[in-house]
């Protein structure tokens, strides 16, 4: 096993007042002032422990870390304490705690969870509220370009920085106060400010072109699953909005073999009676079933050497599992290869939030190396019925999300759980081969068309990038 080390002068630390030594940062550290910027040059950090409140006769949105993609792209939770419930308790809880901000516009939010993911917000719609798992500045300096800068050029710096949490990376103000920005880079975008902005607007217009044009991958399921079954998902939604419901004793059916005396299960029980009435091949999945794995979580790093292991975070609405690996385990077991993944395996995550709980995805690439695969994890074999893509995309349409969203267990809505039981007795639309093919077909249609989208909008961020990068150069 290979050992990374750094060479640094002992004198230097003197200057250095964190008391840091972790392998990170003592590798990106100058030991020096000369030639680079403090945070107090280019931004303040915004007081979050003022205490907000909301009016509870008005709709709010509010924003977990979660509801931030890498390109930093907002989905917020839309809430009102009208529609307060069950499931939307446990943030309603987290606001009336406190863990509530409200960014003024041209503020830059940064994630205090695995930074790494580069979920950094620049706020350009000051009507959402956030949680304070976001480290809140406001720049001194164009907030546009320091927003590039942080996502690109001062990515690193972010990250070297970060420590080491339970399980992943963390970061907090006093981290980001011990970076030193390159005076060249900030000066030379400061002279050349308005050039960049010039350039940087267009390559920005046509990007929100190509994302008006993007279809979210779980609309794009729901619509195809509600046209090829005819489902009136209005109509469903309506029913999942009761909060009441009266349960007549002929909703309790053969179908409640594993019986449950809660709002949740027979909530289920009252949307399925509407998703299905129409469809004429709903059957018990565990019919089909022929084995359930559980997989293995050993202790695990972000990053170093040892077997890849992945994460939650692996599993996609468009159900291709992505394996590259962000943690390494340097633990082994008696026979470790069960635990290894490979090419065609299903997997539906046992366990997360309840809108994200037996979430599927397949492994579609061949795997070169060994990877593991963690007890949140539930590896699935199906009988020569079952189109395995078939099947991922209904557990991440609205058929699977609606039934592992009120079977699912635990007290915490933040992580619940699901089991074989709940696998085995989830009733769904199985119908010949040949239809779920062709449902499989119309879906992939326009994941790749979506794609392309992003491909789209890949290359014009590259641009910017590219933009960014020329101004650092100039002299």
């Amino acid at each position: 096993m290979g050992i990374k080390y750094s060479v640094k002068n002992i004198s230097n630390f003197s200057a250095e007042n964190s008391c840091r030594f972790d392998y990170k940062f003592i590798d990106d550290y100058n030991f020096t002032n000369n030639g680079f910027y403090t945070y107090k040059d280019l931004f303040d950090f915004v007081d979050v422990d003022n205490k907000i409140l909301l009016a509870e006769d008005k709709p709010f949105e509010y924003v977990e870390i979660g509801c931030v993609n890498k390109i930093g792209d907002v989905s917020p939770h839309k809430l009102s304490y009208e529609n307060r419930d069950e499931l939307n308790e446990p943030l309603f809880k987290k606001i009336e705690k406190g863990d509530i901000i409200k960014p003024q516009l041209d503020d830059i939010l940064i994630s205090k969870i695995r930074p790494y993911l580069n979920k950094i917000v620049l706020i350009n719609d000051d009507s959402h509220y956030f949680t304070k798992a976001f480290i809140q500045i406001r720049p001194k300096v164009n907030s546009k370009l320091l927003y590039y800068c942080l996502r690109s050029v001062f990515l690193n710096k972010i990250n070297s920085v970060s420590r080491q949490g339970k399980g992943y990376p963390t970061l907090k103000e006093n981290d980001i106060k011990t970076i030193q920005f390159s005076s060249k880079i900030i000066d030379n975008l400061e002279v050349n400010k308005d050039l960049i902005l010039s350039e940087i607007e267009p390559l920005e217009n046509e990007i929100s072109i190509l994302k008006g044009k993007r279809i979210n991958t779980k609309v794009l399921l729901d619509k195809v699953f509600s046209n090829s079954f005819k489902i009136d998902l209005e109509s469903i939604k309506e029913i999942d909005d009761i909060n009441k419901i009266n349960v007549p004793i002929h909703l309790i059916t053969s179908r409640n073999i594993n019986f449950r005396n809660s709002y949740r299960w027979f909530k289920i029980q009252s949307l399925q009676k509407q998703l299905y009435k129409e469809i004429n091949c709903i059957k018990k999945l565990g019919n089909h079933i022929i084995s359930t794995k559980n997989g293995w979580s050993p202790s695990s790093q972000e990053g170093g050497d040892g077997t890849p292991i992945l994460g939650q975070e692996h599993f996609n609405y468009d159900s291709h599992l992505n394996i590259n690996a962000n943690k390494t385990t340097q633990e082994t077991r008696n026979k470790i290869e069960d635990f290894y993944i490979k090419k065609g395996d299903f997997f539906v995550s046992r366990g997360n939030t309840i809108d994200l709980v037996a979430l599927a995805s397949i492994v579609e690439e061949e795997v070169e190396d060994d990877i593991l695969f963690p007890d949140l994890y539930i590896k699935m074999i199906f009988d020569d019925e079952i189109n395995d893509k078939y099947l991922a995309y209904l557990f991440n349409s609205f058929l699977g999300r609606y039934y592992f969203k009120y079977v699912s267990k635990g007290k915490n809505q933040t992580m619940v759980k699901i089991s074989s039981t709940e696998l085995d007795n989830f009733y769904l639309p199985i119908p010949d081969k040949k239809k779920q093919l062709t449902i499989v077909n119309k879906i992939k249609k326009q994941i790749d068309a979506q794609k392309e989208i992003d491909k789209r909008i890949a290359e014009k961020q590259a641009e910017i990038s590219a933009i960014i990068e020329k101004a650092i150069q100039t002299e």
